[in-house]
């Protein structure tokens, strides 16, 4: 069963630079219409606040997890592009949630607590799980389960659209699907943080969101090197 999970993770999370450059961007304009908005999605307000809170959020687990201030200064420097890679994922996950309903596709929680016992298999535990999606993702261990849903939507949605991710056609399908539901949800995001946009020399491209990753390996073996 873990074999089959491992099969399905992977078809949603190989999405490479190559594929990405050939696929329509992303794009919104950011304005100062939405004061105090780090961005506009579908109408509903992003704050600064509430990116605030989750950037927090993050470097909150890095301190609890690290041993010293010396390892608590590296984790920062490594994440130094947090805040705006946290809104570019908050964005990008919404955009992803509406594609997936827009194609019919539910999570049940069923489904992410099997994808957790089985990740938590492979990392060697539940702390060794959330500390590998905290140093490789900035998941801090309160978000992984919503982390886990949005793998799940993403794999769900290549299987709806009949999509193969491993072929640049089939991925080519899958962007267009996020293509559309950016349009829909008409994204407005802050120039302070950027703009909305997914190409290869995007900044948005480094968000580090588990199923955008690229991955040349099986995902099961990531929380073990982690």
């Amino acid at each position: 069963m873990h074999r089959r999970t491992s099969s399905r993770r992977r078809t949603a999370l190989v999405l490479s630079a190559t594929a990405l450059a050939a696929v329509p961007a992303l794009t919104a304009c950011g304005s100062d219409a939405h004061p105090g908005a780090a961005a506009v999605v579908g109408g509903q307000r992003i704050t600064v606040s509430q990116l605030e809170t989750r950037v927090n959020e993050v470097r909150d687990a890095q301190q609890a997890a690290t041993t010293d201030r010396a390892q608590y200064q590296e984790a920062i420097a490594k994440t130094g592009g947090l805040t705006r890679n946290t809104l570019h994922t908050m964005v990008l996950d919404r955009v992803l949630h509406r594609a997936a309903t827009d194609a019919g596709v539910t999570v049940t929680r069923k489904e992410m607590q099997d994808m957790r016992a089985g990740l938590e298999q492979r990392a060697g535990g539940a702390k060794q799980l959330e500390n590998a999606w905290l140093g490789q993702y900035s998941v801090p261990p309160k978000r992984l389960t919503e982390s886990l849903r949005t793998e799940i939507e993403a794999q769900k949605l290549a299987t709806a659209l009949g999509a193969d991710m491993q072929t640049q056609e089939g991925q080519a399908v899958f962007w267009k699907a996020l293509g559309k539901a950016s349009k829909e949800l008409d994204v407005d995001l802050n120039p302070r943080y950027g703009a909305w946009k997914v190409s290869p020399t995007s900044r948005l491209v480094e968000a580090r969101t588990p199923w955008l990753k690229q991955v040349t390996r099986q995902p099961a073996d990531t929380p073990q090197g982690a």
